[in-house]
């Protein structure tokens, strides 16, 4: 991958200003640190072996249950 200097990341930072423009920038931000965080604790639970609670094994789900017909 290349390696990003000052002046790439400045033009970037402008790009996404003008597309999304300068008072959406600070949700976005926020929304990926979040993104971020969840995925850093996913993969640590994936090195330390725990399972998160939605891999658990599923739930078996039950046969219908079937009326005669007349």
């Amino acid at each position: 991958m290349a390696d990003l200097g000052g002046p790439e990341i400045l033009v970037i930072i402008i790009a996404v200003a003008l597309l999304f423009g300068w008072k959406r920038m600070p949700d976005m931000a926020r929304s990926l640190g979040r993104s971020v965080r969840i995925f850093k604790s996913e993969v640590d639970q994936l090195r330390t072996g725990e399972l998160p609670e939605a891999s658990a094994a599923p739930t078996p789900i039950p046969e219908p249950t079937r009326t005669p017909e007349d």
